[in-house]
């Protein structure tokens, strides 16, 4: 599985970094940056409950 990311309709509100904070981090630059592209199993049940919570639906899963 890849993670998706729309970036046009991100606003960082850091509920994927709080849900999976070892894929997903907003920094300094007040930006959402994917820190794993392709989430490993143990992580993906994190991102899943990250792309279901994201307000702005802009973050999905595609498969390889």
């Amino acid at each position: 599985m890849w993670i998706v990311v729309d970036y046009d309709r991100c606003d960082s509100h850091g509920i994927c970094a709080d849900s999976a904070p070892e894929v997903f981090e907003i920094r300094d630059d007040d930006l959402m940056h994917v820190l794993v592209e392709r989430p490993s199993a143990e992580q993906l049940a994190q991102v899943e409950t990250a792309v279901r919570g994201c307000p702005k639906l802009a973050l999905s899963l595609r498969e390889e």
